[in-house]
């Protein structure tokens, strides 16, 4: 069964529009949470909010908001006054531009939704734009207001239907340089980055993520389970610290002995290597050549 829609409107292009319904494409329902409970009576426990310097506790008509200037000192904000500049959502995405998908920095998605077709009508123009963008390999930048926030969305097929991910503003993005600045750049020799090149052929692949399981989840649905059924609770057993490898070109050449496969890639890389390096032979004569010459 298919979950209730997170937002429902309009996808415009130009004159071209048609409703459509936004469902999000992630969800975090199946990870294990937990609830803080009163150890002496298995209670759940409810937070309240307490004045962090008398120590009193705060009644509802006493919260507000307010906006730290400095240490300690704040500006309250009204509900009325965050009302006057709320964004009043149109249900409309209306499409900006199409970019190419390459451009797009992957630092910038935030939430992926599923976007589809909301009832019959304008189905014909959702495919339009669908496969307009399919066809030209493109993505449409567009606005939409979620939850009283204008957001950036891009928009790109997906299948039969639409991936809409919002992205982050520039200034919600770090800049790079501020933590790449003091990484040093030493001079690594030929060999080591062929080295490396053959550890990295031994490990190609395509991704798939049901290849990768969340170790930890796993682990404590375990415990839940043995831990609800009175079964006794044993700790992990520690793995063995290895010592730091002083010497790169030791490490790659012992990762280069743990694996056959890249045993073979290093061979026939060296053999292709030696064949290109060895010097050309002279032509033998015959000896019947050789005493027709004389």
């Amino acid at each position: 069964m298919v979950a209730r829609a997170y937002w429902k409107g309009s996808l415009k292009l130009s004159l071209v529009s048609c409703p459509v319904a936004l469902y999000p494409a992630s969800t975090t329902a199946d990870k294990t949470s937990f609830h803080m409970i009163n150890k002496e009576t298995g209670n759940r426990l409810k937070q309240q909010m307490v004045d962090s310097e008398t120590g009193e506790l705060v009644e509802n008509g006493q919260k507000a908001r307010g906006f730290e200037l400095k240490k300690g000192k704040y500006v309250e904000i009204e509900k009325e006054e965050l009302e006057a500049v709320r964004i009043e959502s149109n249900h409309t995405i209306d499409i900006d531009s199409f970019v190419p998908t390459e451009e797009i920095d992957k630092r910038y998605f935030n939430h992926p939704y599923y976007i589809v077709p909301d009832g019959k009508v304008g189905a014909d123009a959702f495919v339009v734009i669908r496969d307009a963008m399919k066809k030209q390999g493109r993505v449409a930048l567009a606005r939409i207001v979620l939850t009283n926030r204008e957001h950036i969305i891009a928009i790109e097929p997906l299948g039969k239907g639409l991936l809409g991910t919002t992205l982050r503003f520039d200034y919600e993005v770090r800049d790079e340089e501020t933590y790449f600045e003091d990484i040093r750049n030493p001079k690594i020799t030929k060999d080591m980055v062929e080295l490396a090149g053959h550890i990295l052929q031994t490990k190609a692949g395509h991704f798939d993520p049901a290849k990768y399981k969340d170790e930890y989840e796993d682990a404590l649905k375990a415990l839940v389970r043995r831990k609800a059924a009175g079964k006794p609770i044993r700790p992990a057993d520690k793995e063995e610290t290895r010592d730091n490898v002083v010497n790169l070109m030791d490490a790659l050449k012992q990762s280069l002995k743990n694996g056959p496969a890249v045993r073979r890639a290093a061979a026939s890389h060296s053999r292709h290597a030696t064949s290109r390096r060895a010097p050309k032979k002279k032509p033998h004569r015959s000896p019947a050549r050789h005493s027709k010459a004389n």
